[in-house]
């Protein structure tokens, strides 16, 4: 997977052997950067400023790493004595689901849950969006969503929904163990999961529009619910 930006290195370097190798654009000039390079003796090379914009797009800041796969993890080692654990319900905007991840990590959650398919899945954008907070939160990615908030109401979860018609989210007395399921941006969670929850929360709309952005939804519900 090619990831880029300075920012992105810097959050990488910590684990240079996940980094198989860099490519540098010849306009690149930082030299702290290129001698960890060196001294890590991490692959690179530096290629022509017009070649090497069209290597990928977006913002590169002349340095683009090839690193290892995202590798998921499974949710039988999820850690059940955690208060907070957030379901993405078919999310598809990976700026959202980066964004998340940089608030999960900031709140301190430590996991969210992912479907395999049909779903946005760990890429550059959302390694990039996160700016970081994926190194300290862990993505679990399963099958079968329904089956995974099952297993999480077998450990003592109580799963809420977020949707446009549930209960004012101020006014929940909420579990100590909770799952907060945040559903995708155009359909909102999908029948089969939104009968799994135990609950169907809201964040009331007071102004003129009536939805908010996924990612500022989960925002608001994490911070917001006190339990």
């Amino acid at each position: 997977m090619k990831v880029f930006g300075k920012n992105v290195f810097n959050e990488l370097k910590s684990n240079p052997s996940q980094i198989r190798k860099v490519y540098l654009s010849s306009s690149f000039k930082e030299k702290n950067i290129i001698d960890f390079i060196q001294k890590s003796k991490i692959p690179y090379v530096t290629i022509d400023k017009k070649k090497f914009d069209k290597m990928v797009e977006g913002h590169t800041q002349g340095i683009i790493l090839d690193i290892n796969d995202y590798k998921y993890k499974n949710i039988k080692d999820i850690d059940t004595t955690e208060k907070k654990i957030v379901v993405l319900d078919h999310l598809e905007d990976p700026h959202n689901f980066g964004a998340i991840i940089r608030t999960c990590e900031a709140y301190g959650i430590k996991s969210i849950i992912i479907p395999k398919d049909r779903s946005v899945s760990v890429n550059a954008t959302v390694m990039k969006t996160s700016t970081g907070a994926l190194e300290y939160v862990n993505i679990y990615e399963v099958t079968n969503l329904r089956n995974a908030i099952e297993y999480l109401k077998g450990k003592g979860y109580f799963v809420y929904g977020a949707e446009a018609d549930g209960k004012d989210y101020e006014s929940v007395n909420y579990s100590s163990k909770m799952v907060l399921v945040i559903g995708s941006e155009g359909n909102g969670m999908s029948k089969v999961v939104r009968d799994a929850c135990d609950e169907i929360i809201s964040i009331p709309m007071k102004g003129h529009v009536n939805s908010l952005n996924a990612s500022v939804s989960a925002g608001v519900l994490i911070y917001g619910i006190k339990n």
